[in-house]
């Protein structure tokens, strides 16, 4: 299946790529499209889809409550001093609201 270069321009505009005439007759699309027409004509009746290639699940901890970060400890990481010493991160105001 051969594409026109118009053609080829189209599917670049579809997908918000640009791409010049001289980067287009270097590459061979054509190849790629037969390819993926081979790939079409596999046989695979009778074979179940694969949703992860990886069947293992990760490791889990244990939710227990520690006290790993004491208050004043995380708070020594604030940006601002503002307030702290109350206790709390202060960060600029995003949004305006009433």
């Amino acid at each position: 299946m051969a594409f026109s270069k118009q053609q080829l321009h189209k599917f670049a505009d579809l997908i918000r790529i640009e791409i010049s005439d001289e980067k287009l007759e270097s590459m061979n699309i054509d190849s790629v499209v037969d390819w993926l027409d081979k790939l079409q004509q596999i046989d695979t009746n009778g074979v179940e889809p694969m949703l992860n290639p990886a069947s293992h699940e990760l490791p889990r901890r244990a939710d227990v409550v520690t006290d790993n970060a004491p208050r004043a400890d995380v708070l020594k990481n604030a940006p601002d001093n503002a307030g702290t010493s109350r206790g709390y991160f202060a960060v600029p105001k995003v949004m305006d609201g009433d």
